[in-house]
């Protein structure tokens, strides 16, 4: 009975020497569930304000896009008022060119009375 009792014994020492190392290892795997959850909810956060960056360029690239065509619709307008007014400056150029050949005219005719 001895014998049992000391293989009872240190089968004991064992479980308890393996119970003391699965406690160790346990509380190893909680610290690096804890450490998790923390990494975990750093990069929740950093995932929001990645959406939030996001859409705020995005309405910043709406704006942007927005203002462009505006630009350059307003490029067309002058543009066109660009060609109208060179046409009209030929047109002014070509009746003041008439306008003084006339005037030479009516002076030779003038000198030549």
């Amino acid at each position: 009975m001895e014998q049992d009792l000391e293989r009872s014994e240190e089968k004991v020492e064992l479980s308890e020497s393996k119970i003391v190392e699965l406690e160790e290892e346990l509380r190893v795997v909680g610290n690096n569930l804890k450490s998790l959850e923390v990494s975990e909810e750093k990069a929740n956060q950093r995932e929001e304000e990645y959406k939030n960056q996001i859409k705020t360029l995005t309405t910043r690239l709406k704006e942007a896009e927005a203002r462009a065509e505006f630009a350059e619709r307003s490029v067309q307008k002058l543009q066109k008022e660009v060609d109208r007014l060179e046409d009209e400056l030929l047109n002014e150029r070509a009746r003041n060119k008439m306008l003084q050949e006339e005037m030479e005219a009516t002076l030779h005719d003038i000198q030549n009375m």
